[in-house]
């Protein structure tokens, strides 16, 4: 069953060593036929491990005994199935400002910044968080984002930003208490430290928030971008969004970000995005790549809490 082995690979390649919970889980998943049945019904993009999970997690069912999970999912399954079909996994994690620093801090200042897939727009916010790159930090607000960096110097500097705004198909807003209950069912039980990081940071957004647009990737890319004020550098990103669109989709937006003016940074894994010759990953995790205008960089962890330079 191609969904047993989907939960099996997130168990080995993305929960272990990071989350024994879901790793335990998702293993009982792969091997649990009557779960399995029951996401068949739903549509495939639908049938995602974190999505799964984070449901369940949200309507309060349990996630450290897989007996109590097969139990719980099988008795309240339409109501599952209706959040499912209606949510997105919308993992708004700060922490992936992390690895669009090195890349920001470069390019010429100011910039405007504008997230496609921006879930809340914690993503928008990289000038006024903290980085601890091993010993070296920058900055003094918000989050402390810790990142294990290898293969480049750590940024000096914080990017200058001055617009930022947001593009998704379901926006949500962190002044409401139902969509933050969302972003933190989505968090993986053991961490407690993004649990702590995703709350300053939804502070931040909160004390001044970014202008958010209900909207398509395609179809609403170009008005939107037409905003950004000029005399700053216009800067489109987007990070673990776009193996979530259709491939004809995502190739209609690749092909065009890259005509906007400004630059494009991608934060994707790679067979989304097509990369070819790339060197191997630093482990048998998985791993994404952050691209700047088109250009692969660096190897990624998903959470923002490794980066590897290529060299």
């Amino acid at each position: 069953m191609i969904d047993a082995s989907r939960y099996t690979d997130f168990a080995l390649r993305e929960a272990r060593g990071v989350s024994p919970t879901y790793e335990r889980l998702s293993l009982a998943i792969a091997a649990d036929e009557q779960i399995l049945a029951l996401l068949a019904t739903v549509p495939k993009p639908k049938r995602q491990p974190n999505l799964l999970l984070g449901v369940v997690r949200l309507l309060g069912g349990p996630v450290d005994d897989p007996a109590a999970f097969h139990d719980f999912t099988l008795a309240h399954w339409p109501v599952i199935e209706a959040e499912l079909r209606t949510r997105a996994t919308q993992t708004n994690e700060s922490g992936r400002c992390a690895l669009l620093l090195p890349v920001l801090s470069a390019l010429p200042q100011p910039l405007a910044l504008l997230e496609v897939g921006a879930a809340a727009g914690l993503g928008l916010y990289p000038d006024r968080y903290t980085y601890r790159y091993g010993d070296h930090e920058i900055g003094s607000g918000g989050p402390v984002l810790d990142c294990a960096l290898t293969g480049t110097t750590p940024p000096t500097r914080l990017p200058d930003v001055v617009w930022r705004a947001g593009l998704d198909l379901n926006p949500l807003q962190v002044t409401d208490p139902d969509d933050v209950a969302w972003l933190e069912a989505l968090i993986w039980p053991e961490h407690q430290h993004r649990r702590d990081r995703l709350r300053a940071a939804a502070a931040v957004a909160a004390a001044d928030p970014p202008t958010l647009i209900r909207g398509d990737l395609v179809d609403d890319l170009p008005a939107l971008a037409a905003q950004a004020p000029a005399g700053a550098t216009l800067v489109v990103f987007h990070t673990s969004v776009l193996y979530q669109v259709p491939a004809d989709r995502r190739a209609a937006f690749t092909d065009l970000v890259r005509d906007l003016p400004g630059h494009w940074i991608s934060v994707e894994a790679p067979e989304v995005m097509g990369y070819r010759g790339l060197p191997p990953a630093p482990d048998g995790a998985l791993h994404n790549v952050l691209a700047l205008d088109g250009t692969p960089l660096a190897w990624t962890r998903g959470h923002g809490q490794a980066m590897a330079w290529l060299t």
